[in-house]
């Protein structure tokens, strides 16, 4: 019997520190690639927004492309550029009480429920530091998932130059499809608002008559995916509507000098990540 009692205890003896020694290494490993875990995830967000833009090249020296993107911050009240350090997280804030903005039934179509008070923006600019490209994040639920991604503007603040969403969990092959190149390729040259100024953006259900008076703003629906079409048209509509980016993109078209100043240190530091 004591036998018996003792090739027990050594078995859960050795199991216990078989135990320890995996915890001990797994531990160790997860803290000694965190470096590199942010950085590759600060590249990809960094390739993500360069694409949106059409500004990427497979290849390309990303940080030296990324040189030219001015981040900034933008409260969504007012449109008006407030500072922020390099660390923030929009994402982080959005579930922050002390800085978001808890959203209506009404207003919140793109079922977000809570947004952060100061949003970033990144703005591309030439050679010669004028405006090239306007990158703004954007996000809303669509069928299974919140869909994550940028919409890229041209200088007007009213043309879209491209959009792509790098996070969400969409149906393969149906809404997933917000992934096919030929889906994202319509939205260049589309227009946002009408003569009016009102938004006018509209993923449809079904194909656009390109003959059609109002063919500028609207893009085709995505084939077997009617919620995630809706979805989409639903999240575009809110973040360039007046609670999303409406009051930051009216100031750059009136010729707002805060939204047209020379990259700064934030985007820089940003770039160097």
């Amino acid at each position: 019997m004591a036998g018996k009692s003792e090739s027990v205890t050594r078995t859960i003896t050795v199991a216990f520190l078989v135990c320890l020694v995996c915890a001990i290494v797994v531990a160790t490993a997860a803290v000694s690639l965190r470096p590199v875990q942010e950085k590759n995830k600060t590249l990809d967000r960094q390739i993500n927004i360069l694409q949106a833009a059409g500004l990427y090249q497979p290849g390309m020296d990303v940080k030296a492309a990324f040189e030219t993107i001015d981040r900034r911050f933008v409260s969504i009240e007012t449109g008006e550029m407030v500072e922020k350090p390099d660390s923030y997280d929009q994402r982080k804030a959005a579930k922050d009480p002390a800085e978001n903005i808890v959203l209506d039934v009404d207003e919140d179509v793109a079922s977000i429920k809570r947004q952060a008070k100061v949003a970033e923006v990144y703005l591309a600019r030439n050679e010669d530091g004028s405006l090239s490209k306007i990158i703004l994040p954007i996000h809303g639920y669509g069928l299974w998932s919140t869909l994550y991604g940028f919409i890229a503007l041209e200088p007007d603040a009213n043309t879209v130059a491209g959009l792509g969403f790098y996070e969400h969990a969409e149906t393969p092959g149906l809404g997933g499809e917000v992934d096919n190149p030929k889906w994202k390729a319509q939205w260049p040259g589309k227009k946002l608002y009408d003569e009016q100024g009102d938004v006018a953006i509209n993923v449809i259900k079904g194909t656009v008559d390109p003959a059609a008076p109002d063919a500028e703003h609207k893009v085709d629906g995505l084939a077997g995916a009617t919620l995630t079409t809706k979805g989409v048209d639903n999240l575009v509509r809110f973040w360039v509507g007046e609670n999303g980016f409406e009051p930051f993109l009216d100031r750059v078209r009136k010729g707002d000098l805060a939204a047209q100043s020379t990259t700064t240190d934030s985007a820089v530091a940003l770039a160097a990540q």
